[in-house]
């Protein structure tokens, strides 16, 4: 079974982490991070993941993205175990599933944009034809139809962010993670990228985890949950917008 499911047959979660902890370093250098995480994240929502400097939200998602190993604890994403899986078939899945806007946007500089949207299609195999196809109609979306062949150095600060969201949604990942989406943005420019979350990647099947210090989009979230030393300190739903349908 994909998804994990309530007993009605209805979607219960997109990703449902128990237990998971996690440290770094070693003797007396060693340092617990998380204690005895449990997150869930619904699929047809947009959860924020919120709280101080330092309390784990960062080392949480990038378990979430199979890009860490808890050291405790089970992460499933759409009912598989990730935390259970090989090294190989943790890349293939990753590669399928999971979609990452970073803080930095990490694009890469020897590519132009096109290129850069199409990358996790070459990833899974996909002809560079077809790749530059759906990386090209998705980025005319966005707006950068006219930028296709330039190179990140040369646009601005929210045209990157639009690449760094072309290239997170182009592979049509079940699960959007996005690390501090506007931290680098003005708060027009902030809005209209969460606008754009919403409007191309909100589906009943997906769930979106937006881990944010900025509290001027908070209005789009879903469900806040907030974390302080390693743990979940408190989760709560909108109940504006869970009562609408996922289109």
């Amino acid at each position: 079974m994909d998804l994990e499911t309530s007993t009605t047959g209805t979607v219960k979660s997109g990703i449902l982490c128990k237990g998971v902890e996690k440290g770094f370093g070693t003797g007396e250098a060693y340092t617990k991070v998380l204690n005895g995480i449990d997150f869930e994240a619904k699929a047809g929502e947009m959860t924020f993941l919120i709280g101080p400097s330092g309390c784990g939200k960062t080392t949480l998602i990038t378990i979430i993205a199979g890009l860490l190993t808890p050291e405790k604890g089970d992460v499933h994403i759409f009912g598989q175990n990730i935390a259970k899986l090989g090294s190989s078939k943790l890349v293939d899945f990753r590669a399928r599933n999971i979609g990452f806007v970073f803080q930095q946007f990490n694009l890469l500089h020897t590519l132009n944009i096109m290129e850069n949207a199409a990358v996790p299609l070459l990833a899974q195999g996909e002809s560079a034809k077809k790749a530059n196809e759906k990386a090209c109609e998705l980025l005319n979306k966005l707006g950068l139809g006219n930028h296709l062949q330039k190179y990140p150095a040369q646009l601005s600060g929210g045209q990157q962010q639009r690449v760094a969201i072309a290239r997170a949604l182009v592979h049509s990942p079940r699960i959007i993670i996005c690390d501090e989406p506007t931290s680098s943005l003005d708060a027009e420019s902030g809005q209209t990228a969460m606008q754009l979350f919403r409007d191309l990647a909100m589906a009943a099947d997906r769930c979106l985890i937006v881990v944010t210090h900025d509290q001027r989009i908070y209005s789009y979230a879903d469900r806040i949950t907030a974390m302080s030393d390693g743990r979940i300190e408190s989760d709560s739903a909108k109940p504006n917008r869970t009562k609408e349908a996922p289109q």
